[in-house]
């Protein structure tokens, strides 16, 4: 009876242990939750500081609680393009900010669409005679058309500038599958659907060579001129056409390189480059800090400024992120989730509805169930427009055809109208090891399909009827929007993928302009006058993201800046994940796929390194404070 005596104190005390530990942690997360939004006392005279320790996206992610768990370092940080651009307008016409601070120290980068939104604004904070002063380590071209836009640029002396352009090289894996002996089953339409190149050759195909070529010339120049336009004295053809001369001119010194070209405007240590922002707005009297000057940070900012909610509302649908099957997002276009956020909106009073693009495509059945739920939209007698961002190709494109008018920059990719199928087999694998498959058959079908013994001559004929079924619905689709005839659309087709002033010209897109432009023209269509809004469909976002994004994100030990080697260093590891994102397509469960594979995806999907750390080490760290 002692023993037993013993053993249930010891029982009871584990349990008491155990319901303070989460006393304490449901007190810890439910301080965390009511302190989570900023404080408007945040809010001070001075300069807003803008400090982008991550990405600029269409929409941002949710933050998935149990991979936060599993995590091996903080989630990298997005900032929705839109916000950017309403909180420097904002701060453009308020007395409250004399200045804007341009922290890229940890900048990853942005599609060139949202590069131009975001850079614009910055020029309207300019024209109210308000400085801009940006600083970073390391500019590459992301940080460096931002940059452009600010009235001094800094960097430091240890750092520098390096413009590249769009282009590059990607893996090619057919030489490699022939080695395993796997055979890559590809299905598709369209001389340049060059989505499944990677899994049956070593190299780029003529046809998508020139394609790509085109595209990224004119990116190209749509670049430089932004670039030169925002910053005459950057001497961009100096940098490009002989990189080595350019530095060596300079002694290898990359920051006074950048200088003697233009890109930059003053060579200082972040300590110089604050003092330099004290002496615009002031010193900061509540810090005791060396060159801390009074500043209010974004966040804080946009809670002070949310977005207008007078007037009749045009809904906004956003379609971010590759369109797959499902639930899947925000930050990714899960069909069904998109579908029901627009079935929904059916009971609103909506005057209106944009449909923002910022996708390469993904599954046909997911683009058709969202163009199926915009149709029904439509068919309420309400004016639909497209504003495509960065990307509206291939299945982005599918779920523009309902639209009464497309807007798209020079800067945007669209078209890549064509279908693709992979499926992988491994007969010849198995056969290597001596694995066989038999068995009895009633039809050329049974036991199909087979990944050991191979697909019949069946199989291939009714895979590669279904996919080219599916290219004449594209072609059916974009036809009947844009009032062109099937082989017009075939010959803009076949996979080609086009830049936004290209599209214009042959008819995908109806003019220029971004979101603005779009909700505008839905207003004038709707006789709403001044008296509208818009208002996003499924933005709210969940307390539990809105509390872990602030453990793991505001409070990551994301160190300081990082040098132009290490930057060089750090874009390899996209290398890594572009062959990830291969695998998952070939051995993935996907049917038929309208993807642009080749389009360039907005950059800086490259993880910044960091700590082990996920929410419960946050949560932990958070009580032991």
């Amino acid at each position: 009876m002692h023993f037993a005596g013993r053993v249930w104190r010891l029982l009871v005390g584990v349990k008491d242990a155990l319901v303070l530990i989460f006393m304490l942690l449901f007190f810890a997360a439910l301080f965390a939750i009511l302190t989570a939004r900023p404080s408007p006392a945040a809010v001070r005279d001075g300069a807003l500081l803008v400090e982008l320790d991550g990405v600029i996206v269409e929409e941002r992610s949710e933050v998935d609680p149990i991979a936060a768990l599993l995590a091996s370092s903080a989630p990298m940080a997005e900032y929705q393009s839109r916000d950017l651009v309403r909180a420097l307008d904002a701060a453009a016409k308020d007395d409250r900010i004399t200045a804007v601070v341009l922290d890229l120290e940890r900048f990853l980068g942005a599609g060139q669409v949202h590069l131009q939104e975001v850079g614009e604004a910055l020029d309207r904070v300019r024209a109210a005679e308000k400085p801009v002063l940006a600083y970073a380590t390391a500019y590459t071209d992301d940080a460096m058309l931002l940059a452009a836009h600010a009235s001094e640029v800094w960097v430091d002396p240890l750092g520098g500038a390096v413009i590249a352009g769009p282009g590059g090289e990607r893996p090619y894996y057919g030489a490699l599958l022939e080695k395993l002996k796997v055979n890559a089953r590809i299905y598709k339409v369209g001389e340049y659907k060059s989505a499944v190149e990677p899994y049956s050759r070593s190299d780029m195909s003529e046809p998508a060579r020139e394609n790509y070529g085109a595209l990224y010339g004119a990116l190209w120049e749509e670049y430089v001129a932004n670039v030169k336009k925002a910053r005459p004295a950057a001497d961009i053809e100096r940098i490009t056409s002989d990189p080595v001369g350019w530095i060596q001119a300079a002694r290898g010194d990359l920051a006074t390189a950048a200088k003697q070209a233009g890109l930059v405007d003053k060579l200082g240590t972040k300590e110089e480059f604050d003092q330099r922002v004290v002496e615009l707005v002031g010193e900061d009297d509540w810090s005791e800090q060396p060159g801390a000057f009074p500043s209010t940070p974004l966040n804080a900012w946009l809670e002070d400024n949310p977005a207008p909610t007078s007037g009749k509302p045009i809904g906004v649908i956003t379609i971010a992120g590759e369109i797959v099957d499902g639930e899947a997002g925000p930050g990714t276009a899960g069909g069904d989730r998109i579908a029901e956020l627009l079935d929904e909106a059916l009971t609103q009073d909506l005057a209106g509805l944009v449909v923002r693009v910022d996708s390469p495509g993904g599954s046909v059945m997911a683009s058709e169930r969202i163009r199926t739920a915009i149709l029904r939209q439509k068919a309420r007698g309400i004016p639909v427009a497209v504003s495509m961002a960065n990307l509206a190709a291939s299945g982005g494109y599918w779920v523009s055809t309902p639209a009464d008018r497309i807007f798209a920059e020079p800067e945007t990719i669209t078209g890549s109208i064509g279908i693709f199928a992979v499926i992988p087999t491994f007969e010849r694998a198995a056969a290597e090891w001596g694995v066989s498959s038999d068995g009895v058959r009633t039809s050329p079908l049974s036991g199909q399909p087979d990944l050991i013994g191979g697909f019949t001559p069946e199989v291939d004929a009714m895979i590669q009827a279904t996919v080219e079924n599916g290219y004449e619905d594209f072609l059916e689709r974009v036809g009947n929007s844009r009032k062109l005839s099937r082989d017009q659309v075939d010959r803009i087709g076949q996979g080609r993928v086009w830049d936004g002033g290209t599209a214009r010209q042959i008819g995908l897109v109806d003019q220029y302009g971004g979101m603005d432009d779009a909700l505008a023209w839905v207003a004038q269509q709707a006789k709403l006058g001044d008296g509208w809004h818009a208002r996003y469909l499924g933005a709210s976002r969940s307390s539990y993201d809105t509390l872990l994004r602030s453990w793991l994100i505001d409070d990551a030990e994301t160190g300081g800046g990082t040098d132009p080697v290490a930057v060089i260093a750090l874009r390899e590891r996209a290398v890594l994940g572009q062959v990830e994102s291969d695998v998952d397509r070939l051995l993935g469960v996907k049917g038929m796929q309208a993807y642009c594979l080749e389009c360039p995806a907005a950059r800086g999907a490259v993880r910044p390194s960091g700590e082990t750390r996920g929410w419960l080490t946050a949560l932990l760290t958070a009580i032991a404070r």
